[in-house]
């Protein structure tokens, strides 16, 4: 079964999304008990989170260099790292040490994404499959059950300290599991003049990505709080919100997987950009909490495809000595909306209400039809 090969062969970087997720899903179901036991409001939080963008930036200009000196390695240091920044994350009862560990959290989760799609796109290359989309898909899975066991442990009445805990022991676990890596060959060596250069249509591509990962993450951060808040709804129905994007986000991607091939990429962007548009669109002006689970399953249905195919486009269009550096760098740029956009959803709720800030939202994945996706077939390469 081609689903089963191809997961043996990309366990190393699954293994490692998966840890990704297992953290940003508990976060995400968690963060109305972190927000309440902080006591701050919407644009203060917003501002804290910013610092897992500052440490997620810095480590993902860098992660090029660590896979070049760590080829094998580096995936798993990674890992490693990332579980002790989080195992104590729970511990976190005031401003100060929550900014520390968001900081830490960002630096080590970047670090560990950005390895694991260098190593996506050399298993790509090397033999000539699209696995992006799987790999993404097994975040979204992991993201969807963390967010899920998350509510229920919010339910019975568990705190984030021994959540976040237990969290911490099952990336551990994923960081053991990418021991099974792979080397880059001779070919995917960066050279002295393809280091550091990134061209208009890998900006395309990183722009791509930026905004579908800002839709997926904002919704991903604050569709708890819409539920709970806006349309008041329990922890339970708050942390469904969050758990139902992300497995209609994981049965996108795991069918994306199944039924791409190349040259269809901007075809399907295209529809798939309209689809998560309408669904931000209809959850921001939802009445009741299922109609904004419908919007937010369309959302996840659409934007699962996006920032995957985006990085694929990006790989494909390199030289073998740049590939790894085009994916790297179209990834810094699309995860500056992965890290930004939580942020940015608390200014803009604090400012507009959180139904304006998801109709914003929609307004940028439009974006991606109208302007970016004609801009890149003019610059693609014949």
């Amino acid at each position: 079964m081609r689903l089963l090969a191809d997961l043996r062969l990309s366990r190393a970087p699954a293994a490692a999304f998966a840890g990704v997720g297992l953290f940003w899903g508990s976060f995400a179901a968690m963060l109305p008990d972190l927000k309440a036991r902080l006591a701050v409001d919407d644009a203060t939080l917003g501002l804290v989170l910013l610092a897992s963008s500052s440490g997620a930036l810095l480590s993902m200009w860098l992660a090029p260099r660590v896979d070049a000196a760590l080829p094998r390695l580096g995936l798993t240091v990674a890992g490693l790292a990332m579980a002790a920044a989080v195992l104590p994350f729970g511990l976190a009862a005031s401003l100060l040490p929550f900014v520390l560990g968001m900081l830490a959290i960002g630096m080590t989760t970047g670090m560990y994404d950005i390895l694991a799609n260098a190593r996506v796109s050399r298993l790509e290359a090397r033999h000539a499959l699209s696995l992006m989309n799987l790999n993404h898909g097994l975040y979204s899975l992991s993201y969807a059950g963390a967010a899920f066991a998350t509510g229920l442990a919010r339910e019975a009445g568990l705190g984030p300290w021994p959540w976040f805990a237990v969290v911490g022991a099952g990336i551990l676990i994923t960081a053991g599991l990418t021991r099974a890596g792979d080397a880059p060959d001779g070919t995917e060596a960066p050279t002295q003049e393809s280091r550091g250069r990134i061209t208009p249509y890998v900006w395309c591509a990183g722009l791509v990505t930026l905004i579908g990962f800002f839709a997926e993450n904002a919704t991903e951060g604050w569709s708890a709080l819409h539920i709970e808040r806006t349309l008041g709804g329990g922890a339970a129905e708050g942390a469904l919100g969050p758990a139902m994007l992300g497995l209609t986000m994981a049965l996108g991607r795991l069918a994306g997987h199944l039924v791409t091939f190349r040259g269809t990429e901007p075809t399907v962007l295209r529809w798939a950009a309209l689809l998560a548009a309408s669904g931000l669109m209809a959850a921001a002006a939802a009445p009741t909490p299922a109609v904004a689970y419908l919007g937010f399953a369309c959302l996840g249905l659409g934007v699962s495809v996006v920032g995957p195919m985006a990085l694929a486009l990006a790989g494909q269009t390199a030289r073998p000595e740049a590939r790894t550096l085009a994916v790297s760098r179209a990834a810094m740029i699309g995860y500056l909306g992965f890290f930004v956009g939580p942020p940015a959803m608390g200014f803009l709720s604090d400012a507009f209400g959180l139904r304006a800030a998801f109709g914003i939202g929609a307004a940028m994945i439009l974006m991606i039809p109208l302007i970016l996706l004609p801009r890149m077939r003019r610059l693609a390469p014949a």
